[in-house]
């Protein structure tokens, strides 16, 4: 299988990547990020890529699955139209780039909460990709709902750190959906599914990527 990963340089991404280029289903991996990974392997193509509007995307051919762990906050896009250019438009174009190229299975993490008629606008953005999505009609789509993600990034979230300590310190008390999730388990979760015979829209919710 030849795959593209979208978001490798963040944290779940980069646990996906790492399983992909080890396993041995996968002859091929392709990533399309804004900066080089410092990774070096046969099976990796690395395609460094600003995702700016109107300049075109990367050539898209011989891809099987697509992997997208796109994810930012606003704090770090800088504003609510920085954010949804990250979190919404970028995912469905390159779903509509997925589909004119014959590619028929498309995974992508969103959070637990998605839902495009929240009062949050994090969820309203997430619902509404995934909304969009599943009008693509994909032979394989697999929604990946985790809740708070745990592991090392390379940026500091100062509240998220703060959210995890708390989810950690109530884990015993908490519905296994809601449960703070590493991220390893979520890539664990994707890689699975797309070698599945599962087809359709499937949504997984975080309890189930245990």
């Amino acid at each position: 299988m030849k795959a593209l990963v979208l978001g490798a340089t963040g944290l779940v991404g980069g646990n996906l990547l790492e399983m992909l280029l080890a396993n041995e289903k996968f002859s091929k991996i392709e990533t399309w990020s804004r900066s080089e990974l410092k990774i070096s392997n046969s099976k990796l193509k690395q395609v460094v890529y600003s995702f700016e509007k109107n300049v075109p995307y990367p050539v898209f051919k011989d891809i099987d699955v697509v992997f997208c762990c796109l994810g930012t906050t606003i704090k770090k896009a800088g504003s609510k139209e920085a954010f949804i250019r990250v979190d919404q438009e970028i995912p469905l174009e390159v779903a509509q780039l997925a589909k004119q190229n014959g590619c028929e299975s498309y995974l992508i993490v969103t959070a637990m909460g998605a839902n495009a008629s929240s009062m949050f606008f994090y969820n309203q953005v997430k619902g509404k990709v995934e909304d969009s999505l599943a009008n693509f009609n994909f032979g394989q789509l697999g929604i990946f709902r985790p809740s708070m993600l745990l592991g090392d990034r390379k940026e500091q979230r100062t509240m998220e750190s703060v959210g995890q300590k708390v989810m950690l310190f109530f884990d015993f008390l908490t519905p296994k959906n809601y449960k703070a999730i590493t991220a390893t388990k979520v890539a664990k979760a994707m890689m699975a599914f797309s070698i599945s015979d599962k087809k359709g829209l499937n949504v997984i919710p975080s309890g189930s990527m245990y």
